[in-house]
């Protein structure tokens, strides 16, 4: 099956819980503000996202035969999103600590294992890379399953887009999928200096940088070194859970469309404001998680 965004990362199971302030690492004893389930990952996100806005895609990530992995494939299923599984030894499920300020704190209660896929050896291949190859753009995320494809998928020629998050502009893990990149995300949690890094990124040879910037927005460096920024679509925060990925999705979509750098970034942001509205990734998984 081709799409025309292949997607692989993880799709995981969170357990939320909203706090008046993150815990302290002190013995102490705190009230919930709120607390549900639900789908995670981020991956699982940027699919939701596109398939909201109507761009076909196809998400390949793994899980076990296991209650959470039952409920990750079937609320991406009843949200419409298309999904390649590959079985793994654990299903990925977090526990979110997070404040209404959009503070969290992600505490992971299990992983696949590094070599849990069948396809750890590279057997059976051919499929993922027919997938890749018939993509108009690759989203590659950080696990070791992507990792492990970024080979596959830069000799497609395809056009590879990677989201480091939080990178702190050293960590050795995100190296590949940098160098890999025509197309750049991340945040500016841990960047001193988020402009300076979207450039870096240009002159490593991506063609587009975006450095998302919270409540300020977004920031991005295209190919001829211009400077672009977006602000936020004002709108009352429910979760910020998926934004991100939301956003990415969005610019995606609109740079896949023919948009220009500052309409994609709109339209990111737009989308981002639609996640963001949501006690879920996405609002499709509100109406699947309620059936």
């Amino acid at each position: 099956m081709t799409a025309s965004v292949f997607i692989a990362g993880p799709a995981s199971w969170n357990s939320i819980v909203v706090l008046d302030r993150l815990p302290e690492p002190v013995p102490h004893m705190q009230f919930a503000e709120g607390t549900w389930e639900t789908v995670g990952g981020t991956s699982a996100g940027k699919a939701l996202a596109l398939t909201a806005l109507g761009r076909e895609n196809l998400l390949y990530a793994w899980r076990a035969d296991d209650e959470a992995g039952d409920r990750v494939r079937r609320a991406l299923e009843a949200a419409g999103v298309s999904v390649r599984w590959q079985r793994a030894d654990a299903t990925e499920r977090h526990l979110n600590l997070m404040t209404r300020r959009g503070e969290r704190v992600s505490l992971y209660l299990s992983m696949p294992s590094a070599t849990a896929s069948d396809r750890a050896d590279g057997d059976g291949d051919d499929d993922l890379v027919a997938a890749m190859s018939g993509a108009d753009a690759i989203v590659l995320d950080l696990a070791a399953e992507p990792l492990r494809l970024l080979p596959a998928a830069w000799a497609t020629g395809r056009p590879i887009w990677v989201d480091v998050h939080d990178y702190d502009g050293e960590a050795d893990f995100h190296r590949p999928f940098l160098d890999a990149a025509d197309a750049v995300f991340c945040n500016a949690d841990r960047l001193p200096d988020p402009e300076a890094f979207l450039r870096e990124c240009i002159g490593r040879g991506a063609g587009l940088a975006v450095c998302t910037l919270g409540a300020d927005g977004a920031v991005a460096v295209d190919a001829d070194g211009v400077v672009h920024r977006v602000a936020a679509v004002p709108v009352e925060v429910v979760d910020t859970n998926g934004a991100g990925d939301a956003f990415f999705a969005g610019v995606l979509d609109a740079r896949l469309a023919g948009l220009d750098v500052p309409e994609a970034l709109t339209a990111g942001a737009r989308s981002a404001s639609i996640a963001l509205g949501s006690t879920h990734l996405h609002p499709l998984l509100a109406e699947a998680l309620s059936d």
